[in-house]
Parts: C-alpha cells; structure tokens; sequence
C-alpha cells in the first residue's frame, strides 16, 4: 500500500477532488499554507494499493494538464507499512 500526498492550489482543488472521486478514489483534502508552493494551497491524501499508483497520477496529469512551464501539482508516493480502520 501507498499514500500519495498531492499539494495543488486552491484554484485547482475541486476540479482534482472530483477526477479522483469519478476515478472511484477516496481522498481526504485539506487545506495547508506554507512556503512550499506559496500560501494557498491544499494537500490531498491518498491511501491506494500499488497496483493503483499509476492510474491515481494518471488522474492527477488529466485533470490538470501542465500549463507552459508553470506546474500545477506536487506529489509524493509514501510507503505504508500499516494501514487499520477502527
């Protein structure tokens, strides 16, 4: 299992929220500031199995399409060693 974390702005939240939610994804958004990509900005999370990573990065690249050299996301794939719901 992985957790993906992606860091998008503000502007670009619900358009990825929905793409993965219509890709069958569960996400957990929330709202971040900092000065990693400026203030204004939202981390999402992602619990996805391995065989899952590509396509959730996939979704990410379709729903927000590089704009000139600007970038629109940044992600992270974690390992996790544990994963339990209680």
């Amino acid at each position: 299992m992985k957790m993906i974390i992606v860091i998008v702005q503000d502007s670009d939240a619900d358009t990825l929220t929905r793409a993965f939610t219509a890709a069958n994804f569960r996400v957990t958004r929330i709202a971040s500031t900092g000065g990693f990509m400026r203030s204004g900005v939202v981390s999402m999370l992602l619990g996805v199995d391995d065989p899952q990573v590509d396509e959730a990065i996939q979704v990410v690249r379709s729903a927000l399409p590089p704009a000139g050299d600007k970038k629109r996301a940044t992600l992270f794939v974690v390992p996790v060693q544990r994963f339990e719901q209680v």
